[in-house]
């Protein structure tokens, strides 16, 4: 089922049957995500992470007990359970998921999305039947390209979680590297900008700490708002690993994605 929403020259279409996915976000009259690719589920529109973001190395974490998640993108688990799940739609604009196998924990998720003119806002809450480790945040797949003219990303993070030889964090901070990016940067001195100059400028404000950037791809950008890092169901220290939702109390983030032409 889909859910439209529509505010002056801004459309937006969410998916329920394809993981609560946003499949085209119209802003200003340009289309801002990437068509979504029936054959890969990981790719295009912008979907939900949870109840971890990102990957979890060797899919493997310890929680109540040794846990294994099937591997989807070897040799690692990445993006959670609900990405390619159908979710329910609650009404216009809301959608839930619950947990189920291979996630070993009762609970569930729900997404919000409220679409203004020259503004999309989006709620993630996840609430849980019984104790677990979450993470969770945002995928989209942005185009690089409109108007013909390529995204530049204006942003200042303070630091980027180095990458070992696996891929993963290495429990270091370090300064920020030229790109391309496949990272996760903290420390943020105010929300990353897209902008495709003459042509619109996207801010990509969160509750966030930490955003995930994976611009490699020739035609994509991503910049991914998320309340940990990858990896975070193994993390110990206490500034980056997950949360602990227990039930009555959930865990909320909020993405608002505010635009505006910059073609007069």
């Amino acid at each position: 089922m889909e859910l439209r929403q529509a505010a002056g020259d801004d459309e937006l279409v969410v998916d329920s049957e394809r993981g609560g996915r946003i499949v085209s976000l119209r802003a200003a009259g340009h289309e801002l995500l990437a068509e979504v690719d029936a054959a890969a589920s990981m790719s295009g529109g912008s979907f939900p992470m949870a109840p971890w973001a990102g990957r979890i190395r060797r899919g493997r974490f310890s929680f109540g007990g040794d846990r294994q998640m099937p591997i989807n993108l070897p040799p690692h688990a990445i993006h959670g359970t609900v990405l390619d799940r159908s979710w329910t739609v609650v009404d216009d604009t809301t959608a839930r998921c619950a947990f189920d196998d291979p996630w070993p924990f009762a609970g569930s998720i729900i997404a919000r999305w409220e679409l203004r003119a020259g503004s999309l806002h989006q709620t993630l809450e996840v609430r849980a039947d019984e104790p677990m480790p979450v993470s969770m945040g945002w995928h989209p797949w942005f185009r690089r390209r409109l108007s013909g003219v390529e995204a530049e990303l204006d942003w200042s993070p303070g630091h980027m979680f180095e990458r070992d030889g696996d891929g993963m964090p290495s429990g270091r901070l370090v300064d920020v590297p030229p790109g391309p990016w496949d990272d996760c940067f903290g420390g943020l001195a105010g929300p990353p900008v897209l902008r495709w100059p003459g042509v619109l400028e996207l801010e990509i404000a969160s509750t966030c700490g930490f955003v995930v950037v994976y611009d490699e791809p020739a035609d994509t950008i991503c910049v991914e708002p998320q309340t940990a890092p990858p990896d975070a169901l193994n993390l110990t220290d206490d500034r980056h690993r997950a949360a602990v939702v227990e039930p009555g109390e959930p865990l909320v983030a909020t993405t608002t994605w505010t635009w505006r032409r910059l073609d007069g």
